[in-house]
């Protein structure tokens, strides 16, 4: 019994310094949370596919997938009261290192005035459901004036 207790303090006293866990834009398709924002206001965005909220993977097409994925970024931004200008870093990753101008292009069209956050882009071997981009990132509220 006392192992049960000590074991739910911890998970009581680790779990709980999140303010907030819910649903994403996009459906989930594991066991995850679309985003997390932290006591500080820090969000984390777990990585987006190119999944729209009611449709099919998008395949076939890294321009639509892309501006899928990046809409599914901006739809759990928003549901904080945040936007793509509060990105402090973002992931990609991509099946196709081939595709990257075509990603950088429609990802560029999503700040403002060529302000961009951190980033890295990289070439994997797979991705679930056979996408053939997926997106994550970091936000945090007020981070707008980086340079």
């Amino acid at each position: 019994m006392r192992e049960l207790l000590a074991i739910l303090v911890l998970f009581v006293g680790f779990s709980f310094p999140l303010s907030a866990q819910e649903t994403a834009s996009s459906r989930p398709i594991a066991p995850f949370s679309p985003s997390v924002i932290t006591a500080d206001g820090t969000l984390y965005i777990s990585g987006q596919l190119p999944m729209p909220e009611s449709g099919p993977l998008i395949t076939g097409d890294i321009k639509k997938a892309t501006e899928q994925c990046m809409k599914n970024l901006g739809g759990l931004l928003k549901k904080h009261g945040l936007t793509y200008e509060d990105l402090v870093m973002v992931n990609i990753y991509m099946t196709d290192m081939d595709n990257y101008k075509v990603i950088n292009e429609v990802y560029a069209t999503f700040f403002k005035e060529g302000i961009f956050p951190a980033r890295v882009a990289v070439q994997v071997a797979h991705l679930p459901m056979k996408a053939e981009v997926e997106i994550s990132g970091i936000a945090k509220a007020g981070e707008k004036s980086r340079k």
